[in-house]
């Protein structure tokens, strides 16, 4: 009997509000350290920037379009749908107010106080204001609203104060000063100040009595207001904050005489006059200040807007000082070495024997850079070649390839310029490898360019033989230490043969390679899963051992969700740990009643994604760069690497089994979307700190 539902998909920008509520839980959770609780409230902020600028700006485009978008959206208008999120959103955005303010009277209980411009004594005064007018002041920009013919055009995401001031009844007869204050209606001057996104958010004041005292930025500025506006005679002042998030869609011309870089840097640039997609304001805000300047910025009701507290940008949070009180941090963990291979020998000549495998943030990164700097001034080593998605502000990656490019070998670069939010850091690096000999690729046109991976060259006895690595993860030593995700390290000839066939196809993109090994997107993936999920059915059909378990970070593509109900119903298990959208419905009769799944917020970002497949009892494991939604399998270059050597084969095994063993930071993934946590009488197992376990055991510590 098949058990009703409406819709027998969740809405992929429903299901991920859900995943950022997962992030919101994390800030509530009693256990976790209580500065850490406040990072997840910047996490869960910032994610909630990008999925406005994105997501939510997509579906506001398909509305303005006069598209109702059911088709796309699967049952539901596009109007209906941004009335939804913003209703999940404001509630979200007061439960996430609630829990600060917990945060906040706990951290008391620790003698760390966050005051604000009413709670400033005598003994911080001096500081404050010294710390303003050294600082804050001469970083401020302050636009007085009456005097300007046109609004001021506001940034993307940059908090501002909205300040109002009411003037004392006498009015100068003469000057610059009585001309704006005769345009004032009743007396009032209308402001806005820009808070200074280079000066720290959190100004930690002297310690008194051991107790640390902190103000945030935007109090420290309303403490100063009289000595900002000291040329105005006003008898009372507020300041509210309010902030617009614009559409982040890139627009590029087709000017033919402009490089890519050109075009990517302008259209960049021209990011900031994207529309505005959302207005959140102080909900205490007075109403006159709010209609005054709803109305100069010419939002209506047809925008997001959402009441919100006191302060925004909230993102800021991930940046919260450790005020040096390491019980309120997670403890940090020493990376591991990889066993079997050493960073003080030749990693070449060790990966020549066998296949490694790393996981970070539980081994070190440093293997990765490792191989790259060993490669840079090996003489043997001819040409190296590497995918780039998002590197680090100071990269030692991109270090050593120059380092190759100056020690005379053929380096070639694909890097992606489009890679969200990360445009400006790219260009920035890829004009510097550029200047130094370094030979760049710009993707393919309508395609990202997301797949990991390196391909080098190194003669030997006379032939060349081929070294590499392909990743989950980008090679970026930033997010290396809280992004978790797997790095094969392999001369497998097979493998590397379909790797390099994927440099060429970045070269010559009008001719489609045949791969016998690795899955590549846009043009095989998608068919290729499909037969490994047909080759389960027909195996469950003929009593073989059957089963499918996925890690991934968002399962959204409709058609492979059919294909994995497919497999339900004729039998097949399927497991899934899927950390952000999933708009895959578990253990719905007839439909899907064998598929569980659930889902990992932790201290590290769940970040590999891994397929395996039972296959008879041959059991096949791939690692990839590629979720299963509908822009990684048509519309980005990504690749899925098979594993072949057995040790390492189960060890991706075990680490999954240790992943869905957890029953403490795994909530389940359910038609209720209640991101309920999996409990059971088992005993306690949190998966990220079970597998560090895991890897010292393999130390033999």
């Amino acid at each position: 009997m098949t058990e009703h539902i409406e819709n027998q998909y969740i809405n992929r920008e429903l299901s991920w509000l859900q995943f950022n509520a997962r992030v919101l839980q994390e800030a509530a959770d009693s256990s976790v350290p209580l500065l850490e609780r406040l990072r997840f409230i910047g996490i869960f902020s910032n994610n909630l920037d990008e999925f406005f600028k994105v997501r939510y700006a997509t579906i506001k485009r398909i509305d303005l379009a006069g598209k109702d978008g059911k088709n796309v959206l699967k049952g539901m208008t596009a109007s209906e749908l941004l009335e939804k999120i913003t209703k999940i959103v404001i509630r979200q955005q007061a439960e996430s107010l609630k829990t600060i303010n917990v945060i906040t009277e706990k951290l008391k209980e620790h003698n760390i106080f966050i005051i604000d411009e009413k709670q400033v004594t005598e003994d911080q005064d001096a500081f404050i204001r010294n710390y303003f007018v050294t600082k804050v002041s001469p970083a401020l920009v302050t636009y007085i609203l009456n005097d300007l013919d046109q609004f001021p055009h506001l940034k993307d995401s940059v908090a501002y104060l909205a300040v109002k001031l009411v003037l004392k009844d006498k009015i100068p007869k003469e000057g610059r000063i009585s001309k704006i204050l005769q345009q004032t209606t009743k007396e009032k001057i209308y402001a806005l100040i820009e808070i200074p996104k280079n000066t720290e958010r959190f100004v930690v004041l002297p310690e008194k009595d051991g107790k640390k005292y902190i103000i945030i930025l935007d109090d420290l500025i309303r403490y100063c207001m009289h000595i900002n506006f000291s040329i105005f005679e006003y008898t009372s002042a507020s300041a509210h904050m309010i902030k617009i998030t614009r559409d982040s869609q890139l627009d590029f011309d087709n000017d033919l005489s402009k490089s890519f870089i050109q075009k990517i840097s302008s259209s960049v640039k021209s990011r900031r006059d994207g529309e505005p997609v959302r207005f959140v304001y102080d909900k205490t805000i007075e109403k006159d200040t709010l209609t005054f300047l709803m109305e100069k910025m010419d939002v209506d009701n047809t925008d997001s807007i959402i009441p919100g507290g006191r302060y925004h940008n909230r993102r800021d949070y991930m940046n919260f000082p450790d005020l040096g009180t390491e019980d309120l941090v997670y403890q940090s963990i020493k990376p591991l070495t990889i066993p079997g291979l050493s960073l003080q020998g030749s990693l070449l000549n060790k990966i020549a024997e066998k296949d490694f495998i790393q996981y970070t943030p539980y081994h070190t990164f440093s293997y990765t850079v490792k191989f790259l700097r060993e490669a840079a001034i090996d003489p043997k080593v001819k040409s190296i070649k590497i995918t780039i998605y998002r590197l680090a502000n100071i990269s030692h990656i991109a270090s050593s390839l120059i380092n190759a490019a100056k020690n005379g070998k053929n380096v070639l670069v694909q890097i992606e310029l489009q890679a969200r939010f990360d445009e400006a850091a790219n260009i920035r690096y890829a004009e510097q490898m550029q200047r130094e000999g370094v030979n760049l690729i710009f993707g393919v046109p309508g395609l990202k360019v997301h797949c990991k991976t390196c391909v080098i060259e190194r003669e030997e006895k006379g032939k060349l033989k081929r070294y590499g690595f392909i990743s989950t993860g980008n090679f970026n030593e930033s997010t290396a230490k809280i992004y978790t995700d797997y790095t094969l390290f392999t001369t497998n000839e097979a493998i590397l043969k379909d790797a390099n066939k994927v440099f060429k196809f970045f070269e010559t993109n009008y001719k489609v390679n045949r791969y016998k090994h690795l899955l590549v997107s846009p043009h095989y993936t998608r068919s290729k899963l499909i037969k490994l999920i047909d080759n389960e059915i027909q195996n469950e059909k003929e009593g073989k051992p059957s089963g499918i378990k996925l890690k991934l970070n968002s399962l959204s593509d409709y058609d492979m969700i059919d294909k994995l109900y497919e497999a339900s119903r004729a039998g097949v298990k399927i497991d899934l740990i899927i950390r952000g959208i999933c708009s895959l419905i578990p253990g719905i009769q007839g439909m899907s009643e064998n598929i569980r799944a659930i889902s990992i917020i932790d201290k590290f970002l769940e970040h590999p994604r891994l397929y395996i497949f039972e296959n008879g009892g041959d059991v096949k494991v791939y690692i990839s760069s590629a979720d299963w939604m509908t822009r990684n399998l048509d519309r980005r270059v990504e690749i899925s690497c098979p594993i072949y050597e057995e040790d390492i084969k189960q060890e991706l095994i075990e680490t999954f089994d240790i992943c869905w063993s957890d029953n403490v930071k795994a909530r389940s993934l359910s038609k209720n979307q209640d991101n309920a946590y999996i409990r059971n009488d088992k005993e306690k197992i949190r998966s990220q700190v079970a597998t560090y376990e895991y890897y010292l055991q393999k130390l033999g510590n």
